[in-house]
């Protein structure tokens, strides 16, 4: 039994089965009980009152009158204690019975063998038609004391809802086992789909259609295993992706660098111009070691997103250190700076933050025209978090590309017009840090107008 499918199968019908037979225990208790002593005083009444009948209508035949009772749905014995057992109506199944019981009878004492017969577990003694499951009452013939045992006759009274009874049973047994097979077969058939779609995902192949139209918790399974299978599928382009960007990034410095190297080896080139190329040759290496400490800082990120070394500063100095450290570079634009940074304690990793203000002011610095303007602010409006706006004038970033600025080697093609030698790892390394601090960053940015880095991080 290895499938779901007839585990399912089994298990509802082990519980069917459980449930009849801790059903068919409580009801025979309740029997035993509330219906058993009711049961007793019934037939007791009914007993005297044949008795009673006959005592004040002695004319009357008596052999004649029991078989008329019998007729009417009972079985009735008589004896005066000597002589054979006389039965009326249909024959009880057992006819022992202890002399006891009969001479108690015959002493004048009702018996009461209904309430007295013994328990049983599986088999309520309502349907036990053995003369000791009777009542027994003293009746007077001819002057002479006799023992009259009754009981309802069973078989007569519901010989044919016994049948119907029977039947309806097992048609419910047969029909709830053929729907549980076939309510079953609907329950687990998204799982099979699921589970043949775990195998082409394995496969490498994630454009799923599950036809899946439930509002259960398998048809949520199943939506959420759909988005899964389109995530893995943006994972494996992205890892494509990277994978390509990565060797095109090494390629192009490796390129130059043993394109120069050959050149230097194989021609008298003037100093000036081996000057220049061993420049081109140093850039280019420079570049290649940026990039791989950009790599670096991303698989650390990647993997060790919650190994943070934190501790309390002031990030409004940090900021300004920043800045002052920078000053070469947007000195030479001519870029004004304004800052409105007042004193701002903080809890994070102060290493980490300092790349972030760097990556963020280097493209600022960048891509912002000579004589523009760059503006830093920290907003501590918010009881909650803090708010780090890092806002220049310079070309701005276009609409269709302000989703994807934070990809890994993505670029903007006017980036790529301005600036050759950009990786495209700095805002992805800047979106690692601040989501590692629990944070979030939002752009804005208008073509030709700016660019608005807004940075929240959490409250101390």
């Amino acid at each position: 039994m290895k499938t779901l499918y007839l585990r399912f199968v089994a298990t509802t019908i082990f519980i069917m089965l459980l449930s009849g037979l801790i059903a068919f225990l409580l009801s025979n208790l309740y029997y035993q009980i509330k219906l058993k002593p009711y049961n007793n005083e019934k037939i007791t009444r009914m007993a005297k009152n044949v008795t009673s009948f006959y005592q004040a209508h002695s004319e009357v035949d008596l052999h004649q009158y029991l078989n008329s009772v019998a007729d009417l749905g009972y079985q009735i014995a008589l004896t005066d204690g000597h002589k054979k057992l006389m039965t009326f109506g249909n024959p009880f199944s057992g006819t022992t019975l202890a002399p006891a019981a009969i001479d108690r009878v015959l002493r004048g004492q009702t018996y009461y063998g209904i309430a007295q017969y013994p328990k049983q577990i599986f088999v309520t003694g309502f349907f036990d038609d053995e003369l000791s499951n009777t009542i027994g009452v003293p009746i007077d013939i001819k002057g002479k004391r006799h023992a009259l045992f009754i009981r309802p006759d069973i078989e007569y009274l519901f010989g044919e809802m016994r049948v119907f009874f029977a039947v309806l049973v097992a048609l419910t047994i047969g029909l709830s086992v053929t729907f549980v097979f076939a309510g079953t077969h609907y329950i687990v058939k998204p799982i099979r789909i699921l589970t043949r779609a775990t195998k082409i995902v394995a496969r490498g192949k994630y454009n799923l259609s599950l036809n899946v139209d439930r509002e259960d918790e398998i048809g949520q399974l199943a939506r959420h295993f759909t988005h899964m299978a389109q995530s893995l599928q943006r994972l494996d382009e992205m890892r494509q992706e990277f994978v390509s960007n990565v060797s095109h990034e090494i390629q192009s410095p490796l390129a130059s660098i043993q394109g120069f190297s050959k050149t230097l080896q194989s021609e008298e080139i003037p100093p000036a111009q081996q000057k220049h190329y061993l420049s081109i040759i140093e850039k280019e290496s420079h570049r290649l070691s940026l990039l791989s400490k950009q790599l670096l800082t991303l698989a650390s990120l990647d993997k060790e997103a919650g190994a943070l070394e934190k501790t309390t500063f002031d990030l409004a100095d940090q900021i300004k250190q920043v800045v002052f450290m920078m000053e070469w570079q947007w000195r030479k634009k001519d870029l004004a700076i304004e800052m409105e940074l007042p004193e701002t304690f903080i809890q994070a990793d102060p290493k980490l933050l300092h790349q972030v203000w760097i990556n963020l002011l280097t493209n600022s610095i960048k891509f912002t025209e000579r004589g523009g303007t760059i503006t830093i602010k920290i907003d501590k409006s918010r009881k909650k978090e803090i708010a780090v706006m890092v806002q220049d004038t310079g070309i701005g970033i276009p609409e269709q590309d302000l989703l994807r600025i934070f990809d890994r080697f993505y670029k903007v093609d006017k980036a790529r017009e301005r600036n050759d030698h950009g990786s495209g790892l700095g805002l992805a390394i800047v979106y690692k840090i601040i989501e590692a601090h629990q944070g979030s960053i939002e752009v804005a940015s208008q073509e030709n107008k700016g660019t608005t880095f807004t940075i929240r991080l959490p409250q101390m």
